[in-house]
């Protein structure tokens, strides 16, 4: 992959481009021309519907991180034919609806909930037995509140690590899966996204009822393989999404627009760095995963978009960001799951800031690969910068600047590494991170991308 940076040159990706500790300085103005790497959430989708469909599934701007390769290993374990066809290109041969193997040995997620997660639906959906693991990271995540919905359908876990159903565990899929009407307990598309998978091999309609409506790209791709599915308002923020079961998909194409969450980092980057320009191609503004773009533009940050354009249901557009003086705001409970990657970097962004911002409703956060909102808190006081945790709100007092000075402890987490080094390009001094080794499972080209716009790592 390369990248068109402040010269217009390519850049070349080596192995040193990926130490494991890493410190970021002030640098100049951050200038260039990227394409961050294609959606996660979208990708890993990508993989499990053209595994589960009948024919040749053409994958084009695949993530090629650690989560969704493992993914793809997984579907290959479940009897489909993945192969990597090109640069960022995939194939995929499926095996239809209910037609997974029995694996011969663990289905191994890593650090991916989403991949695990999604897989537990496409599997329950199946008379088979599969093990479902990852590292010590995602062993610690609970997954009851998807497993509960699955054994609903039919579904029984029969062995699991620890309460709370946690991995490693063993599922035995259903052999007659019941179709159910479900209301998620909290916005979340891993749930939806598993209830629906295991409801495509379901008789009669599988409903999702959801108070606040999460990220509809499982609903959005099923129709563009072929599924019967409507999704109608429910209340004054949810949705009701109906999905008639036993319907055969077919392979279908899918082009991978850039991950909104990825962008995140270096439109955050390019606001708070004085007298930066950069441009993002084919960022996806899905408007339920855009949430960070709309309170950045109420904070002041100059983010213009233009070249708007589709594939599979999904939005995608050209952005160009400059650097902005940026104010405090309130951010609403409702925005979170639009959301709830990016707070780790507007806390960052809120650092810069003048006034105080106050975001809430981040439960969530509590139960991502780190407590994420403890892990945000501690990132900032470690470089100066005062914040409070009131229930699940975060408030950060903006001063302008950040001294920095500081060292970070990312607990695993991508999403901490990236933040910090982001927040040590515009600190008085400069901001180190203990480990970036775990950036690789969602933006593995993050440090040299930066570097291509003139950041300043060492």
């Amino acid at each position: 992959m390369w990248y068109l940076g402040r010269s217009g040159e390519d850049t070349i990706l080596t192995d040193s481009d990926h130490p494991t500790s890493l410190e970021a300085r002030s640098s100049g103005p951050l200038n260039g021309k990227v394409r961050v790497p294609g959606d996660k959430s979208i990708s890993h989708r990508a993989l499990i519907l053209g595994a589960l469909a009948v024919g040749r599934t053409q994958v084009s701007g695949l993530l090629e991180g650690e989560d969704v390769l493992n993914t793809a290993k997984s579907m290959r374990a479940l009897g489909a034919k993945v192969e990597r066809s090109g640069d960022l290109a995939w194939v995929v041969h499926g095996v239809g609806v209910a037609g997974f193997a029995q694996p011969q040995g663990p289905l191994d997620f890593g650090n991916s909930g989403t991949g695990c997660r999604l897989v537990m639906g496409a599997v329950a959906g199946c008379p088979i037995s599969a093990v479902f693991d990852g590292d010590a990271s995602l062993r610690s995540r609970p997954m009851r509140r998807v497993l509960d919905p699955l054994e609903l359908m039919g579904a029984k876990v029969v062995a699991s690590g620890e309460p709370g159903g946690r991995l490693p565990l063993t599922l035995n899929g259903a052999r007659d899966p019941v179709p159910i009407v479900y209301r998620t307990p909290v916005a979340s598309a891993q749930i939806k996204s598993a209830v629906l998978l295991a409801g495509l091999a379901a008789p009669g309609v599988t409903t999702v009822i959801e108070q606040e409506a999460s990220r509809d790209h499982t609903e959005l791709m099923l129709r563009h393989f072929g599924a019967e599915i409507v999704s109608t308002p429910e209340g004054a923020h949810g949705r009701k999404i109906a999905l008639t079961g036993q319907v055969e998909l077919h392979g279908a194409d899918v082009v991978v627009p850039a991950d909104p969450s990825s962008a995140a980092f270096p439109i955050v980057a390019a606001l708070i760095v004085e007298g930066s320009d950069i441009v993002l191609s084919d960022v996806m503004t899905n408007p339920l995963r855009t949430g960070l773009f709309t309170t950045l533009r109420e904070m002041g940050g100059s983010i213009e978009q233009s070249e708007t354009r589709g594939d599979a249901g999904e939005p995608m557009a050209r952005l160009r960001v400059r650097a902005s003086k940026l104010r405090g705001v309130e951010v609403p409970p409702e925005r979170a799951p639009s959301m709830i990657d990016e707070y780790l970097v507007l806390a960052v962004a809120a650092s810069f800031a003048e006034g105080t911002t106050v975001m809430r409703g981040l439960k969530e956060l509590r139960v991502k690969e780190s407590d994420r909102l403890a892990a945000t808190a501690d990132m900032l006081r470690a470089n100066g910068v005062k914040v409070e945790i009131s229930g699940d709100d975060l408030i950060v007092e903006g001063r302008g600047h950040v001294p920095g000075g500081g060292l970070v402890l990312t607990h695993m987490d991508h999403r901490i590494a990236m933040s910090a080094l982001v927040m040590g390009l515009s600190a008085d001094k400069p901001v180190k991170v203990d480990d970036t080794a775990f950036i690789a499972t969602s933006f593995p080209d993050f440090i040299p991308m930066m570097r291509s716009l003139g950041a300043e790592f060492s």
